[in-house]
């Protein structure tokens, strides 16, 4: 089956949509129908082969490549969000809501105008939804989402200077745990390894794989090695430049620092079970 992934927004996450009998391109504007009603998005990359066996729903076809008339349509409808951002933040504090506004979105015929906001706990907004009904006659949904996507809107600045990946490249969060941060030898103070978003930063993601495979060939601390001044104790070990501190069996105050090339261990009997072990429990 011949497919093409669809984008709504810059950064947005991309779908997949079936090409039918319409010749598309990378950059292709595209008229789609979504769970949320008829939308606008674009191309990205040229069509490929979709094995039906990976879908988990049934796969849509694009609709249309969209007319100018469509195009046109589509950029009205930006020019009217920041006067309902306006609004609905003036409504949520008559109704005294506990909720951030982030963005607002019509579908492509505005039959459905959706509302994205962020809050720590439910909202009851029925009041609220009324009154934007009342003065906007279409549909109204307002969406829940997490402080991830509310700290992509708003963007900033990470601790390593640069602009924060979420507002640079990132389409789809990716599970960040505490283990990931053990790996690495990172602090677990929250202030240091917490982005703007108040969860643990999404570059922690970025090395995981490496730091996993170093560490399946590397001792734990509290390990047993082997040396030539014999068995000593892992009191830390730093993967990537090879080198560990170590305690030697024995002696009370004989420390040493060696490299990993130069001992020799037995992986404890745990460690290949503890690396197949999936860690979304710890995720943030």
């Amino acid at each position: 089956m011949e497919a093409i992934r669809v984008q709504f927004k810059p950064l947005g996450k991309r779908y997949f949509f079936g090409v039918g009998k319409l010749k598309l391109t990378n950059g292709t504007k595209v008229v789609v129908s979504t769970i949320r009603g008829t939308e606008l998005g674009y191309c990205v990359g040229d069509v490929f082969d979709l094995n039906e066996m990976d879908l988990t729903s049934e796969l849509k076809d694009v609709l249309r490549i969209a007319t100018q008339n469509d195009i046109e349509q589509f950029e009205y409808n930006k020019t009217l969000e920041a006067d309902i951002l306006k609004k609905t933040k003036e409504l949520s504090k008559t109704h005294n809501l506990e909720m951030k506004v982030l963005e607002s979105e019509y579908t492509l015929d505005r039959s459905k105008l959706i509302i994205y906001f962020e809050s720590e706990g439910r909202v009851d907004f029925r009041d609220l939804v009324k009154d934007l009904a009342d003065i906007y006659h279409t549909r109204i949904e307002l969406r829940q989402v997490g402080s991830r996507d509310g700290a992509k809107v708003f963007g900033g600045i990470g601790p390593c200077g640069l602009i924060v990946c979420c507002k640079t490249f990132i389409t789809e969060f990716a599970n960040v745990s505490v283990k990931m941060c053990k790996n690495q030898s990172l602090s677990l103070n929250p202030v240091k390894i917490s982005g703007n978003c108040g969860k643990l930063l999404c570059c922690i993601n970025y090395e995981d794989d490496l730091y996993k495979e170093l560490r399946r060939h590397a001792p734990d601390i509290g390990d047993i090695v082997e040396t030539k001044d014999g068995p000593a104790k892992v009191l830390s070990c730093d993967v990537v430049n090879r080198n560990l501190k170590v305690k030697y069996v024995g002696e009370e105050n004989k420390f040493g620092y060696l490299k990993l090339d130069d001992v020799k261990f037995t992986p404890s009997k745990d460690k290949v079970t503890r690396e197949e072990v999936d860690d979304d429990a710890d995720s943030l």
